[in-house]
């Protein structure tokens, strides 16, 4: 007895809108289905996960996920929610942005599966780009009025909005477009439901009516979408001060992925430990009660950063992103501050006060570089000195025996940093150049 795919995003908060009869032919036979993304980027950042974990739990419910990068719509921009059109993508950057967003899709599911479940990926570049005009308005345009287009609400927002060149032509048409891949799919793969966000549904219902216009009222197809993740003060999820939090590690590192998740508030987090896993409803319901117990333990928080952050990376990098997070916070030694990389090093202290020392200044005193007026790490030498007789200074995380102790090169941790520790809690991160 297989899962039940509606059910299953109903009860995680992940369900928005769905065309009737959806529900029951998931219940009735096994599905393809299909959920499209941009591949303007090599690599997807977590806005994009809820639509990757919905297939997800549809392959897991026995159905098959295809998933769609949209090299052909991606080159001109979707008008629902967005003030301005896409960049073009060459054909080589195009492929190599697929590639790369396969990779990290596979972590999700299973392309190697040998059974209907097996996951797929296609690219409407691939029947879009022979298509010509004339193609195009026999085969898609006369099926589809413009008085049907013109409804649509993401077409109202940018008619009516503020963006200074209104809606091009070129945009307009994007439903078409989107439309057509349904009808592609649904011809060439069997393809019956499309999932994606819930500002996707005009596009969504564009490709069923196109289905049933071209095909005939017999051809019955689906939509579905999830709601549009965001925080609870309503903010953008997904976005930090430094931008997107990505999947690629090159992007955002599993450290700071890793503390994005443990930093969401108390009831992000117990929306999200449901959306955003494939933990079962009784392990989330007593993880729920557990936090609510006590707070302070940041139990969700905790579990919910460790399950994400092993999906996208691995298990190792959430134990480095772990053993990260205590050399901050905990007793940590200079070996473990040694495993960092570059980036990971300067995420970890990226909120401490950063100096930088010319270095052809090492060779001197620890008591001389630390005091001066551009690396105000004390506010004096006799303050220093009293700090370092009562054992309370650390050059990367070893204590500092005197303060008259030579720093030289051999100091350097990546050939170019020093870790200073003041006290318990404060540090200071030193460029030596």
């Amino acid at each position: 007895m297989k899962k039940n795919f509606v059910e299953e995003l109903r009860w995680r908060g992940m369900l928005a809108q769905i065309m009737p009869g959806t529900e029951e032919l998931l219940q009735k036979e096994t599905v393809s289905a299909y959920l499209g993304t941009d591949p303007t980027a090599d690599s997807l950042h977590i806005g994009h996960l809820c639509g990757i974990m919905m297939l997800r739990h549809l392959q897991r419910c026995g159905h098959k996920p295809y998933i769609l990068v949209g090299g052909a719509t991606g080159m001109i921009g979707d008008p629902s929610g967005k003030s301005q059109e896409r960049n073009l993508l060459d054909t080589e950057t195009l492929y190599h942005n697929q590639e790369a967003i396969k990779k990290q899709v596979a972590k999700f599911l299973d392309f190697e599966a040998t059974d209907d479940t097996r996951a797929e990926m296609v690219n409407n570049y691939d029947w879009m780009k022979d298509f010509t005009f004339l193609d195009f308005a026999r085969v898609v345009g006369k099926h589809i009025t413009v008085n049907y287009m013109m409804a649509k609400e993401s077409v109202q927002q940018r008619l009516n909005g503020t963006a200074r060149d209104g809606l091009s032509f070129t945009e307009f048409t994007y439903q078409l477009l989107q439309g057509y891949d349904f009808l592609h799919l649904y011809r060439t793969c069997g393809v019956k439901l499309q999932l994606g966000g819930n500002d996707q549904w005009g596009n969504m219902t564009t490709g069923t009516e196109l289905i049933r216009r071209t095909l005939g009222s017999e051809a019955e197809a689906f939509a579905l979408t999830c709601p549009l993740i965001t925080k609870a003060d309503g903010k953008k999820f997904g976005k930090t001060e430094s931008g997107n939090v990505w999947l690629d590690r090159n992007r955002t590192t599993p450290y700071a992925f890793y503390q994005f998740w443990l930093n969401v508030s108390d009831d992000d987090a117990e929306r999200y430990i449901k959306i955003f896993t494939s933990l079962e409803r009784d392990v989330i319901e007593a993880l729920v009660e557990e936090h609510r117990q006590d707070l302070g333990r940041r139990v969700l928080q905790k579990r919910l950063a460790e399950e994400v952050t092993v999906l996208v990376h691995s298990q190792e990098d959430l134990e480095m992103a772990q053993e990260a997070s205590s050399i901050l916070f905990g007793k940590a030694t200079k070996e473990s501050l040694l495993k960092l990389d570059e980036q990971t090093l300067l995420d970890v202290f990226a909120g401490v006060p950063h100096y930088t020392l010319p270095k052809e200044d090492l060779g001197r005193p620890a008591v001389e570089l630390f005091t001066r007026d551009d690396v105000s790490v004390f506010p004096s030498r006799g303050e220093m000195r009293k700090m370092v007789q009562g054992g309370g200074v650390s050059l990367n995380k070893e204590r500092l025996e005197t303060f008259d102790r030579l720093v030289t090169t051999d100091d350097l941790i990546d050939g170019k940093y020093l870790l200073v520790q003041r006290g318990k809690k404060n540090y200071f991160l030193i460029t030596v150049k």
